[in-house]
């Protein structure tokens, strides 16, 4: 029987708040999953901390639940032990591109196949409404009553510069446009961004629905638009206001981090023999 988006339903149900943004995304991956053709035995949902990482919770494929910025880490080890696994990290603006925007730069350069999907609402919605790394200057929050003072992290233009090979944003309140782009992205041989601009209806009552609705657009459907040429794609990840470009914005192909490390030339980890793997020399230095 082929795989439906009814068979990665589980019986917890989620606990985001009515309306969250995070429920188009939820929607979109479970989609997403089941196009891309990525078995859910041989697919991991990794998250660090946040609302954006409760989702493994409510995905029926294999999860990993790990701590506060720590996930792409996790997620790097679990695909270099076994490149059969379709591997997708859950993360927020907050977990991945505050505490662990480290990581990410890390594995964007090395090109990790890895596929990541960034709930990015502006906010620490979970932590009950402080600026976080997106926030827009100027924006009032609990931690800055009198407006950020920071100029806001540009996901779209660090990941183009940070050597990431799939480069993309999304909406989750187009949650089919977002399934066709988490497709690519997971398809994609290489470390892939989907940057998900989604509102926290709790706690930023400044980007909401209707205000995305008036600004996005695709921009694969503008005329003569290349996901391939590097310096237009930086021109597109400057345009933030009253036009915003959802959709592929940059993609190349070139050898992954699995492709390039000299121990996994024999192989993944997970197809070795255990007497194949010498510890020896590496516990002499521990002595």
């Amino acid at each position: 029987m082929p795989l439906t988006v009814a068979d990665l339903a589980t019986e917890e149900k989620p606990d985001w708040c009515p309306g969250c943004g995070d429920f188009g995304i939820l929607t979109a991956l479970k989609g997403a999953v089941v196009d891309a053709g990525a078995e859910p035995h041989r697919t991991v949902v990794v998250s660090g901390i946040g609302c954006s990482s409760k989702l493994p919770h409510w995905i029926q494929v294999y999860g990993y639940h790990t701590i506060h910025g720590r996930a792409v880490p996790v997620a790097t080890g679990i695909k270099l032990a076994n490149h059969d696994l379709a591997v997708i990290v859950a993360t927020g603006d907050g977990d991945c591109y505050g505490i662990g925007q480290g990581h990410f730069i890390h594995a964007m350069r090395r090109n990790t196949d890895i596929t990541i999907v960034a709930h990015n609402n502006q906010i620490y919605g979970l932590t009950t409404g402080q600026a976080s790394p997106t926030s827009d200057e100027g924006f009032k929050t609990k931690s800055t009553p009198g407006g950020t003072i920071e100029l806001p992290i540009n996901p779209i233009a660090l990941a183009i510069a940070g050597g990431a090979t799939f480069v993309s944003r999304g909406f989750a309140g187009e949650p089919k446009h977002l399934r066709s782009i988490m497709v690519e992205a997971i398809k994609h041989r290489g470390f892939s961004l989907v940057d998900v601009l989604q509102p926290c209806v709790t706690f930023n009552k400044i980007n909401t629905y209707d205000w995305y609705k008036s600004r996005v657009y695709k921009v694969n459907e503008e005329p003569g638009y290349q996901p391939t040429e590097r310096l237009a794609a930086f021109a597109k990840a400057q345009e933030w206001g009253a036009r915003i470009p959802i959709g592929v914005i940059y993609r190349e192909e070139r050898p992954t981090l699995e492709d390039r490390e000299p121990a996994l030339a024999s192989g993944p980890l997970v197809r070795r023999a255990l007497d194949d793997i010498d510890l020896s020399a590496a516990l002499r230095t521990f002595a």
